[in-house]
C-alpha cells in the first residue's frame, strides 16, 4: 500500500474537496481520484462518496481514520528520526486572529531563516477548538490562551505573553477615570462565551457594574476599531498589535483587574514531531520577547501622552 495515498485521505477528509486536496499536493483531481480508486481496491472498500459539490468520507473511511492518522504520524518521525540534525517537515498550526495579525507572522520569519526546510499550515480558530485539536493530534501545536482547566497530562503549555486587561477609550477620555467611562459610556462587550469574555465578565460581577451595551463581538482589532470611533469604551487584554499610531484611542489601567490574560504554545508530549515544535517554540519565545521589548521602548518614546 502506498502510504501518500492515506494523506490524500485525510486532505480530502479535512477540506471535503478532491479539488482542494489536489491543490494542496500539487496534484490533478483526476491524479487524487486515481489514488483513491488504487486504496479502495487494496481495501477492498469505497472510502468516499459525493454529496453535492462535496466529498464524504463513506462509514468505513471514518473508520480506518484514526489509524491513517497514526500511520501518517510514524512515517513523519520516521522521516524526523532519519534527518535528526536537521530540522525540516511541515507543522500544523492552530493560532488566533490577533496572534495571526501581529507577532506570529515574525516568529514564522525567524522560524523559517534558521530552518529552511520547514513549512508551516496554519488554521486559524478559537482557543477552546484547539486544545482537543491538538490531543487527538489534527494540530501539531497552537498559540492559545491559556485553559481555565486543568490540562490532561498528555498536553504540554509553555507561556509565552501575559496581557493586563485595560480600559480602552476614545482619546477625548484620557483624563477621566475607567470605572466612571464604564458607567456612562456605551459599552463594547467582547464576546461573553469566550474564555477572555468570562474573564471580563467576572470582572464586571465582582464591580457590580452593569454597563450599557451597545455592540457585542469576537476581535480586538474591531474593538478597537470601534473605540477609536468613539462608538462606546472596552475591557480587552492588551494585545501586541492594539495600540496601532493610527488609532486614536488610550489604553487606561485597571488597577484592581485581577489576572492577565495569558497566551502560550500547546502541543502533544507524545508528538512525533518534538524537534520542530521545540524549533518553533525558541522562535516564538525570541520574537515575544523582542516584540515585548519593542513596546516598552515605544512607550518610552511617547512618555507624556497617555499610555497602556
Amino acid at each position: 500500500m502506498n502510504t501518500k495515498f492515506l494523506n490524500t485521505l485525510l486532505l480530502i477528509h479535512k477540506h471535503g474537496s478532491m479539488a482542494e486536496a489536489g491543490r494542496r499536493l500539487n496534484l490533478t483531481h483526476g491524479a487524487v481520484a486515481q489514488q483513491i480508486r488504487a486504496l479502495e481496491g487494496e481495501l477492498n472498500v469505497a472510502l468516499v462518496t459525493r454529496a453535492g459539490h462535496t466529498v464524504h468520507l463513506t462509514e468505513a473511511g471514518m473508520r480506518i481514520l484514526d489509524k491513517a492518522r497514526d500511520i501518517q504520524s510514524s512515517i513523519d518521525e520516521l522521516t524526523s528520526l532519519a534527518k535528526s540534525d536537521e530540522v525540516r517537515g511541515e507543522l500544523r498550526l492552530g493560532a488566533g486572529n490577533t496572534s495571526l495579525h501581529s507577532v506570529v507572522p515574525y516568529v514564522l520569519a525567524r522560524l523559517v531563516r534558521k530552518h529552511p526546510q520547514v513549512n508551516v499550515m496554519i488554521n486559524p480558530g478559537y482557543s477552546a477548538d484547539f486544545y482537543p485539536a491538538v490531543e487527538s493530534k489534527e494540530l501539531d501545536a497552537a498559540i492559545a490562551t491559556q485553559a481555565p482547566y486543568a490540562l490532561p497530562k498528555s498536553l504540554n503549555w509553555q507561556l509565552l505573553r501575559e496581557e493586563p486587561f485595560v480600559l480602552l477609550a476614545a482619546q477625548r477620555h484620557a483624563a477621566r477615570a475607567p470605572l466612571d467611562l464604564l458607567r456612562r459610556q456605551p459599552f463594547i462587550r467582547y464576546e461573553r462565551n469566550s474564555w477572555t469574555g468570562q474573564m471580563i465578565g467576572r470582572y464586571l460581577k465582582g464591580l457590580g457594574l452593569q454597563p450599557r451595551e451597545r455592540f457585542e463581538l469576537n476581535s480586538l482589532e474591531s474593538i478597537a476599531l470601534m473605540v477609536h470611533l468613539d462608538l462606546g469604551v472596552a475591557i480587552v487584554p492588551l494585545a501586541a498589535n492594539l495600540m496601532g499610531p493610527q488609532l486614536r484611542i488610550v489604553a487606561l489601567p485597571l488597577g484592581d483587574y485581577g489576572e492577565p490574560r495569558r497566551f502560550g504554545l500547546i502541543w502533544s508530549r507524545s508528538s512525533p514531531k518534538t524537534g520542530l515544535i521545540q524549533a518553533f517554540l525558541e522562535a516564538a519565545r525570541l520574537e515575544y520577547r523582542a516584540h515585548a521589548a519593542a513596546l516598552v521602548e515605544r512607550g518610552r518614546g511617547r512618555a507624556g501622552r497617555p499610555q497602556a
